[in-house]
């Protein structure tokens, strides 16, 4: 296993399982300084948000529009450029519920999440959660 692999691997390890626990504080620990979240769709949350203040800010509105929950960490991926977390969260609002597979595709600097892409299993309905 190459340095940047285990490394990698390491950090995506470290994340999945503060996500698990809920541990908010290791969770932003995770992120990079310069994190950078490209958030797809049409819906008022969609763009890049550059910084980690930015992107805390941005992944937060998400949390209270939708009490999102995290049901399970489905895998977690390494490699040596990219690495990965597959998801299953719970979304509710105004009385609706909804079940989503998400991939959140990443770049890692400095032993943190430097760059990272979500990808949702239904886009239309995280853009009518997020409206």
């Amino acid at each position: 296993m190459s340095q940047d692999l285990a490394r990698n691997a390491a950090v995506m390890t470290r994340y999945a399982e503060a996500w698990k626990a809920g541990d908010r504080a290791a969770l932003v620990g995770c992120y990079h300084d310069q994190f950078t979240l490209h958030y797809a769709g049409t819906n008022p949350l969609s763009g890049v948000h550059r910084g980690k203040a930015a992107a805390l800010q941005a992944l937060a509105a998400v949390s209270q529009k939708t009490a999102r929950q995290l049901l399970e960490v489905i895998d977690v991926m390494a490699g040596a450029a990219r690495s990965a977390i597959v998801v299953r969260e719970a979304f509710h609002r105004d009385g609706a519920t909804a079940e989503i597979e998400r991939t959140l595709v990443y770049t890692i600097a400095d032993d943190r999440l430097f760059e990272c892409w979500v990808y949702d299993q239904d886009q239309a309905l995280v853009d009518r959660f997020l409206a």
